[in-house]
């Protein structure tokens, strides 16, 4: 009884989780702008948003555009830079070591509106002009800390004398930190990317306060005005449908490649 109503409440939350995706899917191969309506099968929304021709304007093509460029520059500089923060930390000892982590970990609990309204507060009195650049910059922001979260497990897992041996072998600490190092983090880093990105496209709190006025939209303040309007344009459907497929299939791809990369391991072990 007790394994029945433990798989039956999994099955009940997977259903809570998973079932509001589900009916975004299936009523994105219909035309009725109405969500719960049905029109009859099509899928003219999926060629209307591959094609830009979105119904209400271009809006939802430009707020899609800024997304993916904020969201791939902020991830790209905040891998760099997370991996750099990683290894220093992990260099470090005692108490100064759990102080730099400590603080690393505060703006990932800290409430992203307290983020963005600082952030806000901290442009505005350097002058900043707000828009791309405050946004990437903010974006930045908040994304390092998690880069930095997913390399130092890994750092922990490494030789700690496969550096100093490149050194000893006439490697430049450069060398050694591409050559060496990097390729031996390339899997955090690669997560640290990835949680990066899917954050920079989440985020709404922080881009509504740091994109100024000069009318930037990404998805998620375009739904926001969008949804304040009276309803949603019938193209987010099979783009939030897109967008899931596609981060299923990243997922399923990345859990592979670490099975045989661990399959790899055991066997040469």
């Amino acid at each position: 009884m007790k394994k029945f109503l433990a798989q039956a409440y999994l099955w009940i939350l997977l259903a809570f989780l998973y079932a509001p995706i589900a009916f975004i899917a299936i009523y994105s191969f219909t035309e009725a702008k109405a969500f719960g309506s049905w029109s009859g099968f099509s899928m003219n929304l999926y060629k209307n948003l591959l094609t830009g021709n979105v119904s209400g304007g271009n809006g939802l093509v430009a707020a899609i555009k800024n997304t993916l460029v904020i969201a791939l520059a902020a991830s790209i500089v905040a891998t760099i830079l997370g991996t750099v923060s990683a290894i220093g930390i992990f260099n470090l000892r005692g108490r100064k070591k759990k102080t730099i982590q400590f603080l690393n970990s505060i703006p990932m609990i800290n409430p992203d509106v307290i983020t963005g309204v600082s952030l806000f507060l901290l442009f505005v009195f350097l002058h900043f002009s707000q828009g791309y650049l405050t946004v990437i910059l903010a974006h930045i922001t908040f994304c390092t800390p998690y880069v930095v979260l997913s390399v130092l497990p890994r750092l922990s897992q490494l030789n700690p004398n496969i550096y100093e041996a490149a050194l000893d072998l006439g490697a430049t600490p450069s060398q050694a930190l591409r050559k060496v190092l990097i390729p031996q983090l390339r899997s955090g880093m690669l997560t640290g990317f990835i949680l990066s990105f899917t954050m920079s496209l989440d985020d709404f709190a922080v881009t509504f306060f740091t994109r100024g006025t000069i009318g930037l939209e990404t998805l998620s303040t375009f739904i926001y005005a969008d949804a304040r309007k009276g309803g949603l344009t019938p193209e987010l459907r099979p783009l939030m449908t897109l967008i899931f497929i596609i981060i299923l299939v990243v997922l399923g791809l990345i859990n592979t490649r670490q099975s045989k990369s661990k399959q790899a391991n055991h066997i040469n072990f």
